[in-house]
């Protein structure tokens, strides 16, 4: 027997590391990837929103994939699926695209295949199928997100839910795979680096958990991955100065990159726009506007 109602999924993109939270922290943010599912005579995708094509394509599709996967090794049917879905988050950018991605495909897995599994579970096979916590409980939990695995559990923690904040996005024109950002960083750090990130790590924390804006410009700075992605990450090197002035308060690399988060206390961030577009002295870059997320809602129909 398999679940025939209908299940509404609306899962936030994330900003993993922020700085010096390196595979630790994520940050949701509001551009979502939503999903209207239901059982269906075979697979079938509707699309809609960014890189609609991409999100329509029955092949290698991350969202079916691990949706098959799941419950094949659960010796479970696999009922094919129709999808009607609507893409705000950028691919291939550091915006956490695979981890909702992930974590739709283990929804829809446990509601259509009837694993009726708890949140927990959920999260903790996404995290296993990830290979790191980070955007996929940022994914599930909203807010700033703290993450850590303990054997195939995730410990979460989760704050700044309701900080008014604001987001900006640098995105440039072509992507960076995250294999490749990751085979940038060096195998081993030096002492000073090392305790530099934890102290900054602790205060970006106590930032998110008290609303301490004024700690973002030195909590968000980092040792550990931003300087070795520089290269392949250009906005990151013209947009990393500009932390701490003309309101913007704190600047980091987002996820793996190449895209760059800024957060901002501007009422109205779309001021900012031209002191970015100067900066980056780049005509083709997107700049999306957004604020933080809860975290991702699942609604059985």
């Amino acid at each position: 027997m398999t679940a025939t109602a209908k299940l509404h999924l609306r899962l936030p993109a994330t900003s993993a590391n922020l700085g010096p939270g390196f595979d630790a922290l994520g940050l949701a943010m509001a551009l979502y990837l939503t999903i209207d599912a239901e059982t269906s005579e075979a697979f079938r995708i509707e699309a809609t929103g960014r890189n609609a094509d991409l999100c329509a394509s029955l092949e290698n599709n991350l969202i079916l994939t691990t949706y098959t996967d799941i419950l094949t090794t659960s010796n479970q049917p696999v009922p094919p699926l129709f999808l009607r879905i609507h893409n705000e988050i950028p691919l291939g950018m550091g915006c956490g695209s695979s981890a909702a991605a992930l974590l739709a495909g283990v929804f829809l897995a446990s509601h259509f295949g009837n694993l009726n599994w708890t949140g927990q579970q959920i999260l903790e096979e996404a995290a296993r199928r990830e290979g790191h916590p980070d955007n996929v409980a940022a994914c599930y939990h909203g807010g700033m997100t703290a993450s850590t695995m303990s054997g195939n559990f995730v410990i979460t923690a989760t704050c700044g839910e309701n900080l008014t904040w604001n987001l900006l996005l640098a995105l440039p024109s072509a992507s960076l795979a995250t294999e490749k950002a990751r085979a940038l960083l060096p195998p081993t750090y030096s002492h000073a680096d090392a305790v530099a990130n934890i102290q900054n790590t602790a205060l970006l924390v106590a930032a998110f958990a008290q609303n301490r804006k004024d700690l973002l410009r030195t909590a968000m700075q980092d040792r550990i991955h931003q300087p070795y992605r520089m290269e392949a990450c250009p906005l990151l090197p013209r947009l990393l100065p500009l932390a701490g002035t003309s309101g913007i308060l704190g600047v980091a690399l987002s996820g793996a990159g190449p895209s760059v988060l800024l957060i901002t206390d501007e009422s109205n961030p779309t001021t900012l726009l031209p002191l970015i577009r100067q900066a980056v002295e780049d005509p083709t870059v997107e700049i999306l506007q957004t604020t933080i997320s809860s975290g991702a809602t699942s609604l059985i129909e």
